[in-house]
């Protein structure tokens, strides 16, 4: 991927301020919907790929990108996490196509020497390890908002959901290597009209802004 940058005074605008079309803007926001029922179809290891490799040029602090995901295709695997889920997430889980762990990676930094080069010291920078959960699990909620407007670009839509037992998954899967779940995403196509709830309505600009 080419890492050059475009001027905005080079970008054409649209009429809406964006520098995007509708098309995009709708596919990513205004039409895209939280999906709670999923149709028959499989979610590929090519799409996923190609999300990823989209989203994970998104920012995160220090460049630590300590968002990790586990991937559950598998019918058993899809039991042993609908075990931990809410009563009310476990069939949606059961359902659904794919669905995937989000999770933050504690040990972040041991991939610093990569990710940020031109740190002195990167893994003495880091010696708590209740600091360094804190710092990954911020960073890696901002990266699964990435990841969620990455599967819409890809044409997939998303049902996330928080209703779990997080530790009972992180013993379940990531006892091994120390991950912390924060979400559970299911991903594919929506199964029609009736898999998303009528659109719910946003404060304005006006609303949620202030200025000094």
């Amino acid at each position: 991927m080419s890492t050059d940058t475009t001027a905005l005074d080079d970008l054409d605008f649209t009429p809406s301020g964006l520098a995007v079309g509708d098309d995009v803007a709708d596919l990513l926001f205004r039409e895209a919907r939280t999906v709670n029922a999923f149709a028959d179809g499989e979610v590929t290891d090519a799409q996923l790929e190609a999300v990823h490799d989209l989203v994970r040029w998104g920012p995160t602090l220090m460049n630590t990108v300590p968002m990790r995901t586990l991937v559950v295709r598998s019918a058993e695997g899809r039991e042993r996490l609908a075990a931990h889920m809410a009563e009310g997430n476990r069939a949606r889980v059961l359902a659904a196509p794919l669905t995937l762990v989000v999770a933050a990676d504690r040990d972040f930094h041991e991939h610093l020497d990569v990710l940020a080069p031109h740190l002195p010291d990167p893994h003495g920078m880091f010696p708590d390890p209740d600091a360094r959960e804190a710092l990954a699990r911020s960073s890696a909620w901002l990266q699964a908002g990435y990841l969620i407007v990455g599967l819409r670009a890809a044409g997939l839509h998303v049902g996330p959901m928080a209703g779990m037992d997080a530790t009972g998954i992180d013993a379940e899967f990531f006892a091994d290597n120390g991950w912390r779940s924060i979400m559970v995403l299911n991903v594919g196509t929506p199964a029609g009209p009736e898999s998303v709830r009528p659109r719910a309505p946003r404060l304005s600009w006006d609303q949620v802004s202030a200025e000094v």
